[in-house]
C-alpha cells in the first residue's frame, strides 16, 4: 500500500482529468516512473506558465496522447524536482499532502509542502 507523505495510505489526487503515471487517479510511483510523479498539486495560471517556461506545456492538448490540457484549478500529480523547481521560484502551486506520495520528501521537506497545502476534497 502506497503511503502519502504525512504516513498515511495515498489517497486519490483526481479523476477528471485522470492523473498519475500509471493514469489511475493517484500519484503512486514505481520503477518505470522516472519523473517521479509524486506531487499531487491543483494547478495554478501562474504554475501552468512557469512549467511552459520551463519546457512542459501543460495547457495545450495533445490528442495524440489523450491529453485535454490542463486548467487552473485542475488537479495534477506532477513530477517531485518540478515542484521543488516552481518552489524555488516562487511559484509553487498548492498540495494536497493526503494524495501526495511520500516519495516526494526525497526531493521536498515537509514543512514546504505544509506551506503550500490545500485540503483534499
Amino acid at each position: 500500500m502506497a503511503r502519502n507523505v504525512l504516513g498515511g495510505e495515498l489517497a486519490t489526487c483526481g479523476t477528471d482529468p485522470m492523473t498519475g503515471f500509471y493514469r489511475t487517479g493517484c500519484c503512486d510511483t514505481g520503477s518505470e516512473d522516472a519523473g517521479v510523479h509524486t506531487v499531487c498539486a491543483q494547478v495554478t495560471a501562474e504554475f501552468l506558465e512557469f512549467s511552459a517556461q520551463q519546457g512542459n506545456d501543460l495547457s495545450t492538448p495533445r490528442p495524440e496522447y489523450g491529453f485535454a490540457g490542463l486548467r487552473p484549478g485542475d488537479r495534477w500529480c506532477l513530477c517531485a524536482d518540478r515542484w521543488a523547481e516552481a518552489l524555488a521560484a516562487g511559484m509553487a502551486p498548492p498540495v494536497v499532502l493526503e494524495a501526495t506520495h511520500a516519495r516526494t520528501l526525497d526531493w521536498v521537506d515537509l514543512a514546504d509542502l505544509r506551506r503550500h497545502a490545500t485540503t483534499q476534497r
